[in-house]
């Protein structure tokens, strides 16, 4: 009853223009969704009375979509000023798109020079390239956070002389083009990639009407660092809004996937041992959904801070900010930049047992399915989050660092922080705004972004435009 009442107040506030919004008086006592439904209330800026999304995702994306206050799901034949829509729709759809100004859709017309392992790759080495001939071993460096790696079946004759030149290491082979742990195996002996390459090869003729498939083959870590015997990923988040000039958001959580099976080199046939993917540890023998061993980030960090100390964690997270940087300027003059376009990529990152973050992967459809209540509360915020950064409503003013649970950390150069020393997370030996794995006080730094924004539309004598 208690809410009810308070969007009575608000909805007659907001329609007869009082000077003071009711909202002020609510501050302590309602949370955010009050806030925004003063907002949905009050006329959209440009005049607009909802937005209309589509979604062709089942998923939480829906979810959120569908109980964002003044967002209505588009009929069939309607336009649309939101879409949020798989791989295949963008890729069936994007070369005969008109989009008015104020249109956005949820992916790059190309995402897939960082998402395919191969393309990735390219980058990755085109761009240290040009750092080392440019500025000079020491900046090229920065680059040097992926593993050996080769892409077949072009570089077979490369990736053979690497392997017989390291004989007895481990390496991993990957399809460039699939998630979610499919078709990735472990290799040790020399006889495996020779059989491979047969597998793979086809003749002139063959290739004249299937298209052969990438691999890639890389220096399998050996060392990760493990926590209570299993090994790790960490899976984060970065919301990309421009690739010219480059305009990148990280988000606050993130979770580490742990293996099923206790690490070791012994064996390299067991999956649930060497694969982190939930994907892969949901098909586990033993597999109980109800205890998926999952971390949130700020646990990790709480975690690996006790263990190390602070300022060997600031740095281990400032390395993989580095690795956020530098693998979106390596295609920054590949993807094809668009206004109605943002991406929320989803990156996964392997830590060894130096504390060294290493890239494994970056998805441009991460998974929005929840694998328990925790996971889903965790990507409602996030996807949550995405939209108000987007903010179709244009209720922003363009200069924030922080909206929600994202933390502004480039734009067209670093970004700083105001505040060398957050309350929020302690001491920190590097003034970047980033806050990965630090308290996600979303509600508490939406409400007073929003505030001020009912405030002034609450007080907006706008006269109400009939539909």
């Amino acid at each position: 009853m208690a809410a009810i009442f308070a969007k009575h107040r608000l909805r007659r506030t907001c329609d007869n223009h009082r000077k003071v919004c009711t909202c002020q008086r609510y501050e302590a006592a309602y949370p955010l969704h009050v806030y925004l439904h003063v907002l949905k209330l009050c006329l959209l800026r440009d005049g607009r009375r909802s937005v209309r999304y589509r979604c062709n995702t089942v998923n939480i994306a829906q979810d959120v979509l569908c109980r964002r206050p003044g967002w209505v799901e588009a009929k069939e034949n309607e336009d649309w000023d939101f879409i949020w829509c798989d791989l295949a729709w963008i890729r069936d759809n994007s070369n005969h798109l008109y989009m008015e100004e104020h249109v956005r859709i949820n992916h790059f017309r190309n995402q897939f020079e960082l998402c395919r392992k191969n393309l990735m790759v390219k980058n990755l080495k085109r761009h240290r390239k040009n750092l080392e001939k440019d500025f000079g071993h020491t900046e090229a460096s920065k680059c040097d956070f992926f593993p050996r790696t080769f892409v077949l079946p072009n570089e077979y004759h490369l990736c053979l002389e690497e392997f017989k030149r390291t004989l007895g290491s481990t390496w991993i082979m990957k399809p460039a083009g699939k998630s979610q742990g499919k078709g990735i195996f472990l290799f040790r002996k020399l006889k495996e990639i020779m059989d491979f390459k047969k597998h793979i090869t086809r003749s002139d003729e063959q290739r004249d009407t299937s298209q052969v498939e990438n691999f890639v083959a890389q220096r399998y870590i050996e060392n990760p660092y493990l926590i209570n015997g299993r090994k790790f990923d960490l899976r984060v988040y970065v919301l990309v809004t421009s690739f010219v000039p480059l305009k990148a958001w990280l988000y606050r959580e993130g979770f580490a996937r742990f293996s099923n099976t206790r690490y070791s080199l012994s064996t390299i046939d067991d999956k649930y041992m060497h694969l982190t993917n939930v994907a892969i540890q949901k098909t586990a023998p033993d597999y109980d959904p109800e205890s998926v061993r999952k971390w949130t980030v700020q646990h990790l960090r709480r975690y690996l801070t006790a263990k190390h100390g602070r300022a060997r964690v600031g740095t281990l997270f400032e390395d993989i900010d580095n690795i956020f940087v530098c693998s979106l300027q390596s295609v920054q003059k590949v993807i094809i930049n668009d206004k109605h376009c943002f991406e929320l990529y989803g990156y996964d990152i392997l830590l060894d047992e130096n504390l060294k973050p290493w890239l494994i992967e970056v998805n441009a459809s991460p998974s929005y399915v929840a694998s328990s209540r925790e996971d889903y509360e965790m990507k409602f915020r996030l996807l949550e989050d995405t939209l108000n950064v987007i903010d179709v409503e244009r209720r922003l003013t363009g200069k924030e660092k922080r909206v929600g649970g994202f933390d502004l950390m480039w734009n067209g150069g670093p970004v700083h922080r105001d505040d060398v020393i957050p309350a929020t997370c302690g001491s920190s030996p590097f003034p970047s705004n980033t806050h990965l794995g630090c308290v996600n006080d979303r509600e508490k730094q939406l409400r007073r972004l929003l505030k001020p924004i009912a405030v002034k539309r609450g007080r907006e004598n706008i006269p109400e435009k009939r539909q």
